[in-house]
């Protein structure tokens, strides 16, 4: 029989849970015009929205945010985390932003010029928002099997080398600037990138001059799946995974929201002197001095103190584990979901969850709406609203995975409260053919995930 790890902590403030009745939770649903990222989250009872700053920070976090220095320059928290990102990331520059998106905009208009491509293995909303706004395509060059929800790898977030060698020579390394690599590959499922694949990556890309730099988001998860899964890595510490796996990189961007445990906070890291003497110069633009790039002194103490507790061998197995154990019990009641199951989230496969529902009606929207209507239980689409328009033809997008993303906090719910949540999907999928597709009342031009509004459909 499975087992599962109990919680490495102790519980030392708690906040209470509000419960509405279907009547209410449907009135807020319409109000939000079907759109979760609308609903406010006192009207929600179990938040799966995102792990996005969502994390229950440590006792010695907020320990450490009370010798916060907010010195406009020169912070001592900034050499704390400039030291912490050396030892544990391993690169020799570190550049504080307000969050990951801070670091995506710097790392864009650092490198692209326009008419230049981004490969990735698969696409993440702001970062190729951030990518095609300063005038390069993105490309996706991922293996294939990761575009199929029920295909059981243990590296599904690999890069298809032949892709980016087919790249290469379709359009030049000259029009690639870089490889963005990201471990884990969020709308994949979470799925992670083995070592070997990164480390041919690397000799690829430097063998044609082109650097990677990895979204690092989610690192320490990826460094778990690889000592779980990868040959000649069971006995290797997690920290050390994760040091290894950073040396095939020339730099990275990082939203210090999810795997360094903190509620805001992000950085760029890289190993040129000459970028990081540009990048110097741009975070004052756009987020703040070098040495705090919009954030608080506080912050980036308990950003530093998170780091160090990301990788603890106890927290990350129990991290990994209660996603799954959510995810197990889906899989055995035949809910259709993502496999094998992901880091941050267990996702919903919306087309087999609603195969009565076509995807220009929007089934993984209306399926999340829903979910929340039965359960209070907020959740978030990652198909065709979050793929966006074609930026040149004004097309629907329409990614093969069409997904509802039920994304678990770090250190904030328990077993239990994955037990509700997993009880609610698997009646809302017993009752799945009553779920009626939507429609757009309102579509912003970008990013319209964030503040759309439906409707339902005819």
């Amino acid at each position: 029989m499975k087992t599962y790890p109990a919680e490495p902590f102790k519980i030392k403030v708690v906040e209470p849970c509000k419960t509405m009745t279907r009547e209410e939770r449907l009135e807020v649903c319409k109000k939000a015009g079907y759109n979760t990222f609308l609903i406010n989250s006192e009207d929600t009872y179990i938040d799966l929205l995102t792990d996005s700053g969502t994390t229950a920070m440590s006792d010695k976090q907020w320990a450490g945010m009370m010798i916060g220095d907010e010195a406009y320059a020169g912070s001592k928290n900034f050499l704390h985390l400039q030291e912490i990102g050396r030892e544990y990331y391993g690169f020799k520059h570190i550049v504080p932003t307000h969050q990951g998106r801070g670091a995506e905009n710097l790392l864009s208009r650092l490198m692209i010029k326009p008419g230049d491509y981004v490969p990735g293995n698969m696409y993440f909303t702001t970062t190729r928002y951030h990518q095609e706004a300063n005038g390069a395509a993105f490309r996706d060059i991922i293996i294939d099997e990761a575009h199929d929800s029920q295909k059981d790898l243990p590296f599904k977030g690999n890069i298809d080398l032949n892709k980016l060698q087919a790249l290469i020579d379709e359009v030049g390394a000259e029009k690639i600037p870089y490889i963005c690599l990201a471990v884990t590959v969020n709308l994949a499922g979470g799925q992670p990138v083995s070592m070997a694949n990164m480390r041919a990556v690397k000799e690829l890309a430097h063998k044609n001059g082109i650097k990677v730099f990895f979204d690092a988001t989610r690192c320490v998860e990826n460094a778990y799946f690889i000592k779980a899964r990868e040959e000649g890595y069971a006995n290797v510490l997690v920290k050390d995974i994760l040091k290894e796996m950073m040396s095939y990189a020339d730099g990275c961007t990082m939203s210090g929201k999810k795997d360094c445990l903190v509620n805001i906070g992000g950085f760029l890291c890289m190993n040129d002197d000459d970028m990081y003497t540009r990048a110097r110069e741009l975070v004052v633009v756009y987020e703040g001095m070098p040495s705090y790039g919009g954030l608080a002194g506080r912050d980036m103490e308990a950003m530093a103190i998170g780091i160090t507790e990301s990788v603890d061998e106890g927290y990350i197995e129990h991290r990994i584990k209660q996603v799954e154990y959510f995810g197990d019990k889906l899989i055995a009641a035949g809910v259709p979901v993502v496999q094998p199951i992901g880091g941050h989230a267990v996702f919903l496969d919306a087309k087999l969850f609603l195969p009565h529902i076509p995807q220009e009606k929007f089934p993984a929207q209306s399926l999340a709406a829903h979910l929340y209507i039965e359960s209070g239980v907020r959740s978030m689409e990652r198909g065709i609203i979050s793929a966006g328009r074609n930026i040149e033809t004004g097309e629907n997008h329409k990614p093969k995975l069409e997904l509802v993303r039920l994304t678990i906090p770090r250190r904030v719910y328990t077993y239990a409260h994955m037990d509700i949540v997993a009880d609610a999907c698997i009646k809302l999928y017993k009752d799945r053919g009553k779920i009626k597709g939507l429609k757009f009342t309102y579509e912003p031009p970008m990013l319209r995930f964030f503040n759309a509004r439906f409707d339902i459909a005819d």
